[in-house]
Parts: C-alpha cells; structure tokens; sequence
C-alpha cells in the first residue's frame, strides 16, 4: 500500500500537509474524504488516489468543475513528484518537502539551449516546478553546472514569537503578500509538452516579471530588516 502526501498551498486549508495517506483516498468537501476542501467549488466527492502497480493514479470523479494538473484538466493522471494539483479554489502540491527537494535534485536543471528554444517558442519563461520549494530559473542566465548551496538546508527558519499585536499583523500581511505574488504564477504556470524527463513549467513573461519585482521587494524588506535605519 503506498503512503501519499500532499501539501495546501492555496485555499482554506492552505499551509496544512496532509501525511503519508494509505491508498486509495478520495478528496472533496465531505467530511468522509481523507483530504476535506472547504470550498464551495469543489465536489462532495471531487478527486481519487489510488495506486496501480508501482504508479499512483489521480481520477476525477465526475466532478462539477473538473481538477486540473499542472494547469491541464485532467480525467486521469499518473502522479509524479511536485504535480501541481487544482480543485476548485484549492492548489494542493503532491508529495512531501523532502520528496520534492529529492526530486530536484536528481532531475538537475533545465538547459540553457532548451530554456532558450522554449522561450522563444512559447514567449514564456520556464521555471522549475518543485511545489513548495520552487527553483526559479532564468532562461537567459541558466546553467547546468550552476549548483547554488541551499541557504537553508534543515529546512525553513523558524516563525518568530513574542510579537507585539501590531507587529504580528504587520508581519502577517507582509506573508500574505509574498503568498498572493507566488499564487499567481503557480495558478498560471502550465506543463510544456516534453519528450524527457524534464517537465518544465511554462508562465508568461508578464508573471516572470511579477517575480523579479517580487524578489526585489524582498531585497528591500530584507535590507530593512538588517539595517532599519538605511
């Protein structure tokens, strides 16, 4: 019997991961469902996981709004590590973090000619698609031998404590901004159609751009943070 985990990164339930389910489950808005979605969206029973062989299959089960995967719709899918998974207003990431930082690793980064080509065929830009631990990748800049070292490779910092009223709310809706940036892209991104085993994210060059200027707002939080009085 395999062990399935998800992660909710958008929804309700966002922020919550739901560990290692037997096979099969289903997910949807009952409270009989392994994977319970608060939303009105998304079927009494929307979605089913269950295991063929080695291969873990996705089925949607004649859902009123259907599920999509990777930005696809989908009647059934075989799952792989880091899918993208959407039911109604709800984006569930499969797989644990270690699965998907795992996985990056042993699918390395895309090309530069690929990214070039694609790009250019697309118009879009192409990121990797880990789920929760995205690995962004310029296509004008990316390089199979660049190795960046993790900035922190036991896992996230932990959340600060004893915060002032204000400041937890402060704090709170400087995240809830990083997470409505990001939920763009993901929301957006859709798999190209590859012969390997690559499987690179697509999003438009307008998102791609919705992130740098993330990044740079971050740059300038960050340097705040360390120097408030620059």
């Amino acid at each position: 019997m395999a062990l399935v985990t998800f992660q909710v990164i958008e929804g309700l339930e966002r922020g919550r991961i739901y560990w290692e389910l037997p096979t099969p489950f289903t997910i949807g808005r009952e409270d009989d469902n392994s994977i319970q979605l608060n939303d009105e969206r998304v079927s009494r029973f929307h979605t089913k996981v269950q295991e063929d062989g080695d291969r873990l299959i996705l089925t949607d089960l004649d859902s009123t709004n259907g599920t999509r995967v990777n930005g696809h719709p989908v009647q059934m899918r075989v799952l792989q590590i880091g899918d993208q998974v959407s039911i109604g207003r709800c984006l569930l990431v499969f797989g644990s973090p270690d699965e998907i930082k795992i996985d990056q690793r042993s699918s390395g980064r895309i090309s530069k000619s690929d990214s070039a080509s694609d790009a250019d065929e697309y118009n879009h830009t192409e990121i990797g698609s880990s789920g929760s631990g995205l690995d962004l990748v310029d296509p004008a800049t990316a390089d199979p031998s660049d190795d960046l070292e993790d900035l922190f490779p036991n896992g996230p910092p932990e959340f600060p404590t004893e915060l002032r009223p204000v400041q937890q709310a402060q704090l709170s809706d400087i995240l809830a901004y990083v997470h409505d940036r990001i939920r763009f892209v993901l929301e957006e991104a859709q798999e190209a159609t590859e012969e390997d085993n690559c499987r690179p994210m697509v999003v438009s060059r307008e998102n791609w751009h919705r992130l740098l200027q993330l990044e740079m707002e971050l740059a300038v939080y960050l340097r705040k943070a360390a120097d408030p009085d620059a």
